[in-house]
């Protein structure tokens, strides 16, 4: 369990590969708690392995860039045991990451796993579009929910 809950919650944001989704929603949790002035402590990781130690899309980076916050220092990583106890909170993009992070959860594991969209208001059980295959737009679609995820994540902060 982690010992510095004053450095107030520990989120994780989680998809396939860790270079869209999550880095875009690691991201809009980065501007939303500064922006709110609430400490945080913020990463991202992928069910697969795939980009372990790869920067995020470049056309994830360029919408982070457009909406004011820039994610070129992420590097992908791979879901671990270890994050079950170090995180409060894990955001899943979609079912199959849901999935995957509770079939790799242990049983003491200490966080709590939800879809990240089950935080937003009649949005409950959807999953994040996947932006990687399609154009540009795409991008912008994510941010655009990730950043309500961020702000919802902020109101509950907040108490």
């Amino acid at each position: 369990m982690r010992d510095d809950r004053q450095n107030g919650p520990a989120i994780l944001f989680l998809c396939l590969g860790n270079i869209c989704r999550s880095p875009l929603a690691e991201g809009a949790a980065r501007v939303a708690f500064a922006e709110a002035g609430i400490g945080a402590t913020l990463d991202s990781a992928g069910t697969g392995d795939w980009h372990v130690g790869h920067p995020p899309d470049r056309r994830a980076q360029a919408e982070a860039r457009r909406r004011g916050t820039d994610i070129s220092d992420l590097r992908g990583r791979q879901l671990q045991r270890d994050d079950f106890y170090r995180f409060d909170l894990i955001l899943a993009a979609d079912a199959a990451n849901l999935r995957d992070a509770l079939a790799l959860r242990p049983a003491d594991a200490s966080a709590d796993i939800k879809l990240m969209l089950d935080l937003i208001p009649r949005r409950r059980g959807e999953s994040l579009a996947d932006p990687y295959y399609g154009d540009d737009d795409g991008f912008a679609a994510t941010w655009d929910d990730v950043s309500a995820v961020a702000a919802a994540l902020v109101a509950s902060a907040r108490g």
